[in-house]
């Protein structure tokens, strides 16, 4: 199959029906008279997918048309495509729309080639702490709201602002900025207290202090570089425009005094730097920003051939 950029923006969740639901509307659509499929609900469903990878697989358009009714969450006017139709991917009524199935096999083929796992409205209620802030980036605020709520039934309210605050310096960027988020507004005292006992920790600490407006925790010398890439990495992972990215990293500085800030970058830590420095290679405007950046990622190379 094709193909997409792996830097397709971050999908909101979807939502599904059970698995018995979903067969039923296999067994209904009007290929079913000519595949007879058979079995449970799994097995039904696992038939379904191999047919629906299959048929796409020929027709690009049809991929693509399929592919378009997902990002774009919004009916179509017209008639849909035949195949889309008998494959019970699409509701006939016009505009047209995708139906469950189309959603559940959109889904598949996002995952299967662009390598993003959209989540499903529910799905994270017995994640782990990590897991869930992980599943939550793409989240509207709605549906980060209501998926919380399930997440937290039966559980201790305090526990589990604990839970997320002990993961917050081995999660992804925008993991780490989803759940500082949510402590910091959505488990009231118990969240705030939470982060302000990891202020004083190293980079986790600072990075909570500039997205929370802690003045008061300013970072130390070394913890600067760390900050920038972090709240930078945050954007690139959601799949933000490249000029957020840049901004975030410039904080309103001119390209001269940008460029000098940039050298730092390389002797930070952070999993992303190179990433990061890579975008300022690659869509800077500013020859001088452009050049600081690609010596820095030379220099932050040569350091990780240092420490082996």
């Amino acid at each position: 199959m094709t193909s997409y950029d792996d830097t397709l923006p971050l999908q909101p969740p979807i939502r599904l029906p059970d698995a018995a639901t979903l067969a039923a509307a296999v067994r209904a659509a009007p290929l079913a008279d000519e595949l007879k499929p058979d079995g449970d609900d799994a097995e039904v469903l696992a038939l379904w997918a191999e047919t629906c990878r299959t048929r796409l697989a020929r027709d690009e358009r049809l991929l693509l048309e399929l592919i378009r009714l997902f990002l774009s969450r919004e009916p179509l006017k017209g008639e849909a495509s035949g195949t889309l139709t008998k494959l019970g991917l699409v509701r006939q009524a016009e505009p047209y729309t995708l139906s469950w199935l189309g959603l559940w096999v959109a889904r598949q083929i996002i995952a299967e080639t662009a390598g993003q796992d959209i989540p499903v409205m529910g799905s994270l209620a017995e994640a782990d702490a990590a897991a869930l802030l992980h599943g939550l980036r793409s989240y509207p605020e709605g549906e980060r709201g209501e998926e919380l709520a399930g997440w937290l039934k039966g559980r201790d309210e305090r526990t589990a602002a604990a839970e997320i605050a002990a993961v917050l310096a081995g999660v992804s960027p925008l993991s780490r900025a989803v759940g500082v988020e949510l402590l910091a507004s959505a488990f009231g005292e118990e969240g705030r207290q939470a982060l302000a006992r990891l202020l004083e920790e190293p980079k986790l600490g600072a990075v909570i202090a500039a997205r929370t407006g802690r003045d008061e925790r300013q970072p130390a010398p070394d913890e600067i570089a760390w900050v920038l890439v972090d709240m930078a990495a945050a954007l690139l992972e959601f799949g933000g425009e490249t000029g957020e990215v840049i901004e975030s990293i410039a904080m309103g500085m001119q390209a001269e005094e940008l460029a000098g800030t940039i050298a730092i970058l390389a002797f930070g830590d952070h999993p992303w730097t190179g990433r990061v420095l890579g975008v300022l290679v690659e869509r800077h405007p500013d020859e001088r920003v452009v050049a600081a950046a690609r010596k820095a990622l030379r220099r932050l190379r040569g350091l990780a051939d240092l420490r082996g």
